[in-house]
């Protein structure tokens, strides 16, 4: 890839609900482990999917898909993250007796990737083209036009309704 350029990109957010509101509540070790653990996961499965993390922001990841199976490699992905979570929710309650859950957003369409000075790579667009997934009723933003939402399942056999 040459860069910088304007490319088909999907991109990847994947964070914990709440998970800023917990670290208040446990030892520093903890925290550092409990978001390593789910870091590593998370950048297990988009690698596997040939995606590429781009960067990491408190408890939020986002990564990014390109090339022809970009959609299919996304959302692969986001169903192994949410599979694999539940490992991790399991041991949160089992554990601290604390609720977990992952929440995820993929974005697809033009996206201009390249370096802004000294900045690292980034990955900048306001994407929102279809992938295969399950469209859900439209997200209206103030002073833009509305925003429409897609959902993945995580198993085939369940549906949104």
């Amino acid at each position: 890839m040459t860069i910088p350029a304007r490319l088909q990109a999907v991109i990847l957010f994947a964070k914990t609900r709440g998970f800023t509101r917990t670290s208040a509540m446990l030892q520093p070790q903890v925290v550092l482990s409990q978001a390593a653990t789910f870091f590593n996961m998370v950048r297990g499965a988009i690698k596997r999917n040939g995606g590429t993390v781009h960067n990491v922001l408190n408890d939020t990841l986002m990564a990014f898909f390109m090339g022809p199976e970009r959609a299919r490699q996304a959302i692969k992905a986001a169903q192994e993250i949410q599979r694999d979570f539940d490992v991790i929710e399991e041991s949160r309650t089992r554990d601290f007796g604390i609720r977990a859950a992952v929440a995820m957003g993929l974005h697809a369409g033009d996206a201009v990737i390249g370096i802004a000075g000294n900045a690292p790579l980034m990955v900048i667009g306001d994407n929102c083209a279809t992938l295969n997934a399950q469209p859900l009723p439209p997200l209206k933003v103030p002073r833009r036009d509305p925003v429409q939402l897609y959902g993945v399942l995580r198993d085939p056999r369940l549906d949104f309704t």
